[in-house]
């Protein structure tokens, strides 16, 4: 427990400095978190029926978007993801050794780690970048100490057993607390909306966690690593804030 805190504290404190900078610096945080994360999960895929993900398309893909965010033009975005996709393709076609299942897991890969992930550099310069990491971490931290406390009723014991239904609602709780704190602090005056955001991306960030669990499970693993002591890998720490970044996006997109 004591390293799960002083760890998480720490990384907290440098994701807070980052995402504080903004700029160049954000981005630059979001491609090594992309890289490290694609290498996880490359990882654990190796124990699955020998799959071979082209893990190194992925590697290009993060690059490649960016290399998009220095030149300040995120409508290059849709072409280098359509060529992502015909060069999936063309590999699937030209090269006998990679199978569809091989193919269909590197998809899966980039959309799940770069293209989800990509949605904070977004929101690069924006105060509302503050509500992915607000609302995860606010969701994760209530969650793991009220499902301690007062945890009985299992959420989901198959795959995760040490989640709770009370864990769970806590977690939601503690999102909306930390999500009107900040809404006070910077006197945002849509209230409303970001508090059926904040309950939104929280239950999106519980699932993000469980969809984690799953593919550790069918990967027979625990972790995906174990760069961040008492949290496990990158993937591990970043699991729910791959779901709440796009939301956070697209919420803001279509309402605010």
């Amino acid at each position: 427990m004591k390293i799960r805190i002083v760890s998480g504290v720490i990384a907290a404190l440098l994701l807070f400095v980052v995402v504080l900078i903004g700029g160049v610096v954000l981005n630059i945080g979001v491609l090594i978190i992309s890289l490290i994360a694609i290498y996880e999960f490359s990882n654990a895929l190796k124990n699955i029926n020998n799959l071979k993900p082209l893990s190194i398309i992925n590697y290009l893909l993060a690059i490649s978007f960016f290399a998009i965010t220095l030149i300040d033009n995120f409508q290059l975005t849709h072409p280098v993801f359509l060529l992502y996709c015909i060069t999936l393709f063309m590999i699937l076609v030209l090269n006998l050794n990679y199978s569809l299942l091989d193919i269909s897991v590197t998809l899966f890969q980039g959309l799940y780690i770069v293209v989800f992930l990509f949605h904070i550099s977004l929101l690069n310069g924006t105060q509302i970048i503050w509500l992915i990491f607000i609302i995860a971490i606010a969701t994760d931290t209530s969650a793991y100490f009220i499902g301690i406390k007062f945890g009985k009723t299992k959420l989901y014991p198959s795959l995760s057993p040490n989640k709770t239904v009370e864990g769970s609602i806590g977690g939601i709780i503690g999102s909306l607390l930390a999500t009107m704190v900040f809404v006070w602090i910077n006197d945002i005056s849509y209230v409303i909306e970001i508090a059926l955001l904040s309950v939104v991306c929280s239950i999106m960030s519980q699932i993000g966690d469980l969809a984690a669990s799953r593919i550790k499970r069918i990967a027979g693993i625990k972790d995906f690593g174990n760069i961040i002591p008492g949290h496990g890998g990158m993937l591990d720490r970043f699991d729910s804030i791959l779901f709440t970044a796009p939301i956070v996006y697209y919420y803001m997109y279509l309402f605010l």
